[in-house]
């Protein structure tokens, strides 16, 4: 039996780069969650649980954002990284 999975589509604020600040943020909150967790930009997907590969994407205000989510709490997840991304500041 496969486990349960959910994706979604938030775009970065246009005035918030994830760069150390938001990322760290971003990542503390993923490490929050059992699922394996997965945030991607462009062609570029990475471990959201891993500050180094989220950095190395690079993501600019305003960039599309598709995280996805693989595990027992994965719709939770998602649903939480999403308003996190959608809510951050600079």
């Amino acid at each position: 039996m496969s486990s349960p999975s959910s994706e979604a589509t938030v775009v970065l604020p246009q005035d918030v780069d994830l760069h150390a600040r938001p990322a760290a943020q971003f990542v503390r909150a993923a490490m929050a969650f059992s699922s394996r967790v997965q945030v991607a930009a462009g062609e570029r997907e990475v471990d959201a649980k891993s500050l180094l590969s989220v950095l190395s994407l690079g993501a600019k205000g305003g960039t599309s954002l598709r995280l996805r989510a693989d595990g027992e709490d994965a719709q939770r997840a998602v649903e939480a990284l999403a308003a996190l991304v959608a809510g951050l500041t600079e």
